[in-house]
């Protein structure tokens, strides 16, 4: 059930009411002809003063559209309860794996006619970030900022082992195997004098921000994309057989202890940047990170490198698995001033505005095409070996599914109890197919209905 399902119309009128009046009290009146545009962002920090000077460059090279930009926290529910109040902004950037339930939920514009009378399609883009956009044959967002991952490694720690400090990414020509990094990650390990954990060579659950996708990268599929859940596909097993063996190792104790000494990821006492940690799966965005917390681990002999993730050895066709995903621009239903807004849109999707605002917040470009120079004067010097990721054929984005918030979230319970060994692998996946299954197929008849409604209407 959405969001704006679960509240009285009273109490959607109230928070509509209170986030219009605290636009109204940062945002002046205007008095300049032009039309303004509502345009609700959730970046902060460099990111927030990223959009911010694409939004400024915008603003003072044209004078017919002006773009009121405001940061607004917990933007995904603020913007269902805004269209469910019929006071939506103009524009809001949300995120791509909620795509899905907001076009099931009519809650944004399809932008497919727009993007038909200006000539954007899909052959512009990396086409792992423009497909995450797509609902149905219909475009109802267009990427901002995207993201890939591969394999941070201390290149520091591969040498002190008396290790090759490019194994990773030299190895058979970037034919890392999951076995080799298990094995690499065990001289990697150090234990004090009674077995205390004090550097682990590799952990899935570090950062654990992508629990739910570890079966991919096995061969696995979390449905069929219609009507069958597949959490209990043989590569899903695997791969959470995988996870539990690292328990087993160093015990579940032991292993808790260990992570709950690691420091936030935005700190110095991140637990790669600190040297706990010795290789770890992240996105594109850990080099600025590394940047700014860890800088001696730059120069010009940097200590880390980075690798395509490996793949089992059985599985060579796995190779180049990445995660996929992307931040994303939407025109909310009930938008005051649509085609205005698309008109930023354009901009912001070109070569000039894509190449601003990506580049300022140290990412590669969605797009195929970009400015010349582009990732040649990217401060990320990752920036482009990320985008070769993406255009592989083994992207791995979020499922498009209304029920994937649920969906995710019941995998996250199935991670932590193989982690802690209070269930096989086997059993933890029958009971989330057990709990998601239905729900599928809830959510397919709810589609069916809709797409009924809307051919007799």
């Amino acid at each position: 059930m959405q969001l704006r399902r679960l509240w009285t119309p009273l109490f959607i009128a109230f928070i509509v009411a209170t986030i219009a009046y605290s636009e109204n009290v940062v945002r002046p009146h205007p008095h300049d002809n032009r039309i303004h545009i509502v345009y609700w962002e959730k970046w902060t920090g460099f990111e927030g003063d990223a959009i911010k000077q694409v939004v400024n460059y915008y603003n003072t090279h044209q004078n017919k559209i002006h773009v009121d930009l405001l940061t607004i926290s917990g933007i995904e529910n603020k913007t269902l309860l805004a269209v469910a109040g019929g006071d939506p902004p103009d524009l809001a950037g949300l995120y791509g794996p909620n795509v899905t339930q907001y076009a099931d939920d009519k809650a944004v514009l399809p932008l497919t006619p727009f993007l038909k009378k200006y000539g954007i399609n899909r052959s512009q883009y990396i086409p792992a970030f423009w497909d995450e956009g797509t609902v149905n044959g219909q475009q109802y967002a267009l990427p901002t900022t995207p993201a890939s991952t591969a394999l941070f490694y201390n290149r520091a720690m591969f040498k002190a082992a008396g290790m090759d400090p490019d194994k990773p990414r030299d190895w058979h020509n970037g034919n890392y195997t999951i076995e080799e990094m298990d094995k690499d990650a065990e001289k990697l390990t150090k234990r004090s004098p009674n077995g205390q954990l004090l550097v682990a060579g590799f952990l899935p659950s570090e950062p654990g921000w992508w629990n739910w996708g570890w079966g991919y990268f096995f061969g696995g599929r979390l449905w069929d994309g219609k009507n069958r859940i597949t959490a209990t596909d043989p590569g899903n097993i695997a791969a959470y057989r995988w996870i539990e063996h690292f328990t087993k190792e160093y015990g579940t104790t032991n292993l808790s202890s260990f992570k709950s000494g690691l420091g936030q990821f935005s700190s110095p006492q991140n637990g790669f940047m600190s040297g706990k940690v010795a290789m770890e799966i992240q996105g594109v965005w850990m080099y600025h990170y590394i940047n700014m917390y860890a800088p001696q681990m730059c120069g010009k002999d940097p200590q880390f490198g980075v690798a395509p993730f490996p793949f089992p050895a059985s599985r060579p066709d796995l190779k180049g698995s990445t995660f996929s995903d992307e931040d994303v621009i939407t025109i909310p239903r009930g938008a005051k001033h649509p085609d205005a807004a698309f008109q930023f849109i354009r901009f912001l999707e070109s070569p000039k505005g894509m190449d601003m605002l990506c580049g300022l917040q140290w990412k590669m470009s969605p797009l195929i095409k970009n400015e010349p120079g582009f990732y040649r004067n990217n401060k990320n010097l990752l920036a482009k070996f990320f985008a070769e990721q993406a255009m592989g054929k083994n992207t791995i984005p979020p499922p498009k599914m209304s029920i994937w918030p649920q969906y995710q979230n019941s995998l996250s319970n199935a991670y932590d109890e193989v982690s802690l060994l209070t269930k096989t692998p086997t059993q933890a996946l029958e009971e989330v197919q057990r709990e998601m299954q239905p729900q599928l197929l809830q959510w397919r008849q709810q589609e069916a209905l809709r797409a009924k409604a809307e051919a007799n209407h």
